[in-house]
């Protein structure tokens, strides 16, 4: 069976999910949802043999700070993305988030699902969706649709967070994801601070720049459920299109069912392969690279799907208060390393990011000055 293309899902309420399309087993997946040849994974080179750098963080033992150190620097200059492990978060945690997450997507009833619906008509609203892009007024969806739904949660600063508006089901779903909210935060900020370090500024400079020196009362957190349901042109769709993240530092656990996968120039698209449950994958995004002055990358990566299984993963993006200018550190330009990107205040980054799309890493690239 074929699914009607005239299905609109979009990010609201009346939107139809791809959890329920999949349901209905179809043969093949409507034309909204298929990639331009160009994008489609059969139309790319994938390496099987190269896999991203996998960190043993030690409990940040200071014994082993230098080495760790060096590893993070390595993996940051680069891949931009890299596996850690021994990282300080309970693996009943984890546990508990993974099952929490997955309980709601397999578990709780579409009609209950649809009470927390997310706002259609605003970008990066809370809430349950499957389309992050907002058409224009008037206009058509015009970007291919990821294969995937999502929950989205606004978790930091503390004034963002009303967990009434996330999940009652199961009905520890609260609070596990806050204390989940809790401790990646403590990571972020300790591998920020590592990060910092390695490309010889002081360990609290990752983390003043992107507060505004203090002035801004935290970092900002968003945690996203993100649920690919089996696919049955895995060929010719993406669970999630080739992008670079939009914000600092990206923290994300996954299921073993793998599908993330980490652009390298060298070696195409590079599978990342489930380690333990306990791994958490770090992703650093377009706001470190432009701090960085280009020392740090962002990775660009992308979630291809599969036929048979289900795949979910919590991303833990950690960005900055959109009233903070972005700009590439003083300490990191000099004459044989010119400053390589125009100053940005992050909420006109993150409005462009919206409204143009993804893409690969284009909105980065608008930013690059051509010394």
């Amino acid at each position: 069976m074929a699914l009607d293309s005239s299905t609109s899902p979009g990010g609201g309420g009346a939107a139809t999910r791809v959890q329920k399309l999949a349901e209905t087993e179809p043969s093949q997946v409507p034309p909204q949802y298929i990639q331009p040849p160009h994008h489609r994974p059969s139309a790319n080179n994938n390496s099987s043999d190269v896999r991203i750098p996998v960190i043993d963080l030690f409990n940040f033992d200071p014994e082993h700070r230098d080495s760790v150190r060096d590893a993070i620097g390595r993996a940051s200059s680069e891949w931009g993305a890299f596996q850690v492990i021994n990282h300080g978060i309970p693996s009943s945690l984890l546990n508990q988030t993974r099952t929490a997450a997955l309980s709601f997507f397999r578990d709780c009833p579409v009609s209950d699902k649809l009470v927390y619906a997310c706002d259609p008509n605003a970008f990066a609203s809370e809430g349950y969706g499957t389309q992050m892009l907002v058409a224009k007024e008037g206009e058509p969806q015009s970007s291919v649709l990821d294969w995937r739904d999502y929950f989205d949660h606004h978790t930091l600063p503390l004034s963002r967070r009303n967990s009434s508006n996330w999940p009652h089901f199961p009905p520890n779903y609260r609070e596990v994801m806050a204390q989940y909210s809790d401790c990646v935060k403590l990571l972020a900020q300790r591998i920020l601070a590592v990060i910092s370090e390695s490309i010889g500024l002081p360990s609290s400079w990752m983390e003043d720049a992107i507060t505004g020196m203090g002035e801004e009362e935290d970092i900002y957190q968003n945690i996203t459920v993100s649920y690919y349901p089996p696919c049955p042109q895995p060929d010719l769709t993406l669970g999630l299109q080739s992008h670079s993240d939009i914000g600092v530092i990206t923290l994300l656990i996954q299921d073993d069912v793998g599908g993330l996968q980490v652009l390298d120039a060298q070696e195409g698209w590079v599978s990342v392969q489930p380690l333990s449950p306990d791994a958490i994958v770090v992703i650093l995004g377009d706001q470190t690279e432009i701090l960085t002055n280009g020392k740090c990358k962002s990775a660009e990566h992308r979630v291809v799907t599969n036929s048979s299984r289900a795949r979910l993963s919590i991303s833990a993006f950690h960005d900055p208060a959109k009233a903070v200018k972005i700009a590439p550190a003083a300490e990191l330009v000099r004459e044989s390393s010119p400053v390589r990107y125009r100053e940005v205040i992050y909420g006109d980054y993150t409005s462009s990011w919206y409204s143009k799309g993804p893409v690969g890493r284009r909105n980065l690239d608008a930013l690059k000055l051509h010394n």
